[in-house]
């Protein structure tokens, strides 16, 4: 099936009571016929649902709607991107590891690394496709690869294909964050990713509605299982070992399970999020068009234009697009402010992928906590702005934001 037929229809039980909707399971727990059923669930020996931390059937549907569309082995999803990407590391991660990670990213995710150190875990940031640089950064306890598809807010695009071949050669995963480009755009597994973590409060929700994150495994990584010791007893799972071990452990014991209306959600956000995402993609190009010929000295970053510096990669890497988000500077912070405030349409709201036009100032929200200099690697400004281009009428955008420049007489 294509891209939207299988968004409308994985995962659909044709054989139940007809709904075309996956039923909502507001369940806490589930009871089985008997004792030893129950046993069987709990020692992976029967198939079933038992608890909703450990599973529940509307979860279920929306993990496997998101592994066909990732042409992935098997996903989990859970209450956040934030929670997704915490599991899908400490899943094989311990005390005196090392990540090497791109340095563009979501204020949040540094903040993580941060988190890790507390744990003996090391975060080596490096630039983004500087190849010298990442070969430079991997020692005997690199344990993984990470990097942004699009960086969030610095919109740099990752060749993928590269950096996977680089962590393999090294014999580690490379863990990709595919939340600004969704499937849609890219699937990085067929890439050489092997671990792809979205944030589905983003586009794949599209209504800003539900939080929630979702891990999907390629299942062709080669685990090494003396250098990952911690996967060694799930071994037996052949290609579903990294899946098992999460499922059977810090992603279960953490308590970071998805919530079922959540997942029922997203399951209808998903129905249109190719049809989204083509607006999204079309509009986000022609204001970024538009805006780098009317207003140049604001400094348009967009990687579908041919003076971003990334936009030879993202053609070759991305399809039906170039993704939404867009950026401005504005030559201050309170430029910025004003511009931001003299908005009529666009919502100051610091999310991405809501069906509506987003704008914020990231150094004083989602990069707060970052040092300047993790800001600037991440490419984060004082006179920035980014912006999260909706699906309204594209006139009525251009109109709204030119407004703005009038208003701050740029």
């Amino acid at each position: 099936m294509g891209f939207n037929t299988t968004l409308l229809h994985a995962g659909v039980d044709k054989e139940g009571l007809g709904a075309t909707l996956p039923p909502i399971y507001q369940n806490t727990a589930f009871e089985q016929a008997s004792a030893a059923d129950l046993e069987g669930i709990f020692n992976n020996r029967k198939p079933g649902f038992c608890y909703t931390r450990v599973g529940n059937p509307t979860i279920s549907v929306f993990e496997k709607r998101i592994t066909k569309i990732e042409n992935g082995l098997a996903s989990v999803a859970a209450s956040s991107g934030m929670a997704a990407l915490t599991n899908a590391f400490l899943n094989i991660l311990t005390s005196g590891d090392e990540i090497i990670s791109s340095a563009s990213l979501y204020g949040g995710t540094i903040d993580l690394f941060h988190d890790f150190e507390a744990f003996g875990i090391k975060t080596n940031l490096v630039e983004n496709n500087n190849w010298e640089q990442i070969e430079a950064a991997f020692t005997d306890r690199t344990r993984l690869v990470f990097a942004e598809t699009i960086g969030n807010p610095g919109l740099d695009v990752t060749d993928v294909r590269k950096l996977a071949d680089i962590a393999h050669a090294h014999g580690v995963p490379l863990i990709i964050d595919n939340t600004t480009s969704t499937p849609y755009l890219i699937k990085v597994l067929e890439h050489g990713a092997d671990i792809v973590v979205n944030s589905s409060s983003k586009y794949v929700n599209g209504s800003s509605n539900s939080i929630s994150g979702i891990i999907t495994d390629g299942g062709k990584f080669k685990w090494d299982f003396e250098k990952f010791a911690c996967l060694k007893d799930y071994k037996k799972y052949g290609p579903m070992c990294y899946i098992a071990k999460l499922r059977n452990g810090y992603y279960r014991n953490s308590g970071a399970c998805l919530a079922p209306f959540a997942a029922y959600l997203n399951c209808l956000g998903l129905e249109t999020l190719g049809l989204r995402m083509e607006r999204h993609c079309k509009n986000a190009s022609e204001l970024a068009s538009w805006l780098e010929d009317a207003y140049p000295e604001a400094k348009v970053n967009f990687p579908g234009l041919k003076s971003s510096p990334w936009h030879k990669i993202a053609e070759g890497e991305l399809n039906n697009g170039y993704g939404a988000i867009l950026t401005l500077r504005l030559g201050s912070k309170e430029q910025a402010f004003k511009f931001i405030d003299s908005l009529d349409i666009a919502y100051k709201v610091s999310n991405i992928g809501d069906s509506k036009t987003l704008v914020i100032h990231p150094a004083s929200t989602i990069s707060l906590h970052s040092t300047d200099a993790e800001k600037e690697a991440a490419g984060v400004y004082n006179d920035l702005i980014r912006v999260s281009v909706g699906i309204e009428d594209i006139e009525d955008l251009k109109a709204d934001f030119d407004a703005a420049f009038k208003a701050i007489n740029f």
